[in-house]
């Protein structure tokens, strides 16, 4: 990996995103983008991650992201290896998953041609974490971030989409995961 997209000072907000391989559609279930949530909770709850956005679209998920105590690139890893872990085991549960097989075998060619893997990968390999190290790149990434779901035409406003931090920065209001705001 270059130098430019690894996690320095864990202490400065980061800018990284985890895709899907192969931009697969899965998160458009609520199931699978409450793993995600959920993960994330826990994550602040019980080993010092601090969440200052996030936005899961379909097939990626964007988050800013720092931690006092602990070690990021840690976090970030044990993050991806428990969400891909349990939303691949709820895809092959969910009976009613019309794209089961599909989604299946395109996580299980993935983890195929990586020798990281045994069976199946979900994330991308890399994340390229980006630092937002002055408040005009924290700008950038935080309108960027909220915008993304304006933009790919799911709400007229970032703060109406349910899976963000949209409606922390632009309403009074709370979303569904408690941030640690910028």
């Amino acid at each position: 990996m270059s130098s430019k997209y690894k996690l320095r000072d864990a202490e400065i907000p980061h800018f990284i995103t985890f895709t899907i391989v192969g931009w697969l559609d899965v998160f458009t279930r609520d199931d699978y983008r409450d793993i995600v949530v959920n993960c994330l909770q826990y994550c602040i709850e019980n080993k010092a991650l601090n969440l200052h956005a996030w936005v899961i679209m379909t097939n990626h998920v964007h988050l800013i992201v720092s931690s006092s105590t602990n070690n990021l690139s840690g976090l970030v890893r044990d993050i991806k290896k428990y969400t891909s872990k349990k939303i691949t085991e709820a895809v092959l549960k969910n009976k009613r998953e019309s794209r089961r097989e599909w989604i299946i075998n395109m996580l299980e060619y993935a983890g195929k041609v990586n020798n990281d893997n045994k069976y199946y990968q979900f994330w991308k390999k890399y994340y390229h974490p980006i630092q937002l190290s002055n408040s005009r790149r924290l700008e950038i990434a935080l309108n960027y971030l909220h915008n993304n779901p304006v933009k790919a035409g799911f709400v007229w406003e970032p703060w109406h989409y349910k899976y963000s931090s949209g409606i922390d920065y632009y309403t009074n209001e709370k979303g569904l995961i408690v941030i640690h705001r910028l």
